[in-house]
């Protein structure tokens, strides 16, 4: 086997749908010495994350946590301890990740009740309340806060008394929102809440922070079944991020070094004026592709802050676009995912790489980069119309 050289990966501008740009802060907490996971210095350290977390989710749930495993292991956590073989739960899908939740509810045997809507756009109230009027006995509505498939941005204050009305839960993916744009987990009535550390928080992936409040506690001592994932299991879980500190499983020590780093950073920033970046950074962004004459693809007034899709112009091609970006800008942007493969272009502003300079870098490069496959527009126009926004605002 030949000699492996040192690692020296390249420093990319990430401008995709995740992982996000990581603060040197975080990166330096990940290099900090090892202690053992019982170690009374680390179990000091998951009380205090647990109290960040609970700050980032505007709540007061006693359990508020890491999962070791990233946003996708949140939503499995979540579904895998609510659901018993036969419960109903509605879905609304209208994009790749509420997909994901049906295919999980299946596999929990749980019965799923899809309610679905074009990709890019949300679901109504009324919609909600026509889905749940299908079911027998409903358990669970789940629904996705930020469709990062799409950029739709899913309204949620005005779902929860229509679902508990109903007798159910409300189950929220905040993925691609935590800590980019509001999500307030108690005052919008939200009984289970996952989101990952790969985006808004501006930390590697690895964990998944999820709350879950008590009614939704009650829902899970009550199970008559075990939970179908042992690694997933809150029952255990709690015992081992609680008081008890029963051991269940050695946490990934360095990853909670960095995610305390990442929530005392959100913490310092304030969550309004960290709203008020992502929100100006949008704008500033929408206002350039449009001048560029590339259509945002998500429902007008439900566009996330976090991450915007947008539409590719006939006869442009999308592998080389992003490749272009890459190579000669080392600007990554995402893909489009299911149905808009080769459609979209999703572009993230999270976190740390939410910055007016990554706008304006990314609007010069992509008028440039389109220009060279033939595609015209007026020369400067995407970062003179970013440059009246950021005035504006």
């Amino acid at each position: 086997m030949a000699t492996v050289d040192e690692l020296a990966p390249p420093a990319r501008i990430l401008l995709g749908p995740g992982p996000s740009c990581v603060h040197p802060r975080v990166l330096k907490a990940m290099a900090t010495p090892l202690v053992g996971h019982l170690d009374p210095e680390f179990l000091r350290l998951m009380d205090e994350t647990k109290e960040l977390l609970r700050f980032v989710f505007q709540t007061q749930n006693s359990l508020t946590l890491p999962i070791s495993g990233t946003g996708s292991a949140g939503m499995e956590t979540c579904l895998v301890n609510l659901l018993e073989p036969g419960d109903e739960v509605v879905v609304g899908v209208n994009g790749v990740f509420g997909m994901r939740m049906v295919d999980i509810v299946e596999r929990c045997g749980g019965q799923p009740v899809i309610m679905e809507a074009p990709w890019g756009q949300v679901f109504s109230p009324e919609q909600i309340e026509a889905a749940l009027a299908c079911c027998r006995r409903p358990k669970v509505v789940a629904l996705v806060h930020a469709e990062t498939s799409t950029g739709a941005w899913q309204p949620l204050q005005d779902i929860a008394p229509i679902v508990h009305r109903a007798g159910a839960l409300l189950l929220v993916d905040a993925v691609t929102s935590l800590a980019g744009c509001p999500v307030e987990v108690d005052a919008w009535g939200i009984d289970v809440c996952y989101s990952g550390t790969q985006k808004c928080l501006s930390c590697p992936p690895g964990l998944a922070p999820l709350t879950l409040n008590q009614a939704a506690l009650e829902v899970i001592r009550k199970r008559k079944t075990k939970v179908r994932s042992w690694y997933l299991d809150l029952t255990m879980i709690e015992q081992y991020w609680g008081e008890e500190r029963v051991y269940h499983h050695t946490a990934p020590i360095s990853m909670n070094y960095a995610l305390r780093e990442a929530l005392r950073l959100v913490q310092e920033e304030g969550l309004d004026t960290r709203f008020r970046r992502h929100r100006r950074n949008h704008l500033a962004l929408a206002a350039g592709l449009t001048a560029l004459g590339l259509p945002l693809a998500a429902q007008e007034g439900y566009r996330l802050w976090t991450l915007t899709s947008v539409r590719i112009p006939d006869g442009i091609d999308d592998v080389r676009v992003r490749r272009q970006l890459l190579e000669q800008y080392n600007i990554e942007i995402g893909a489009g995912l299911g149905p808009l493969r080769g459609k979209v272009w999703r572009i993230g502003l999270m976190g740390e790489s939410s910055t007016r300079s990554n706008v304006l870098l990314l609007l010069s490069a992509l008028e440039e980069i389109l220009h060279t496959q033939g595609y015209r527009c007026p020369p400067g126009a995407g970062v003179a119309a970013a440059h009246a926004a950021y005035a504006d605002s």
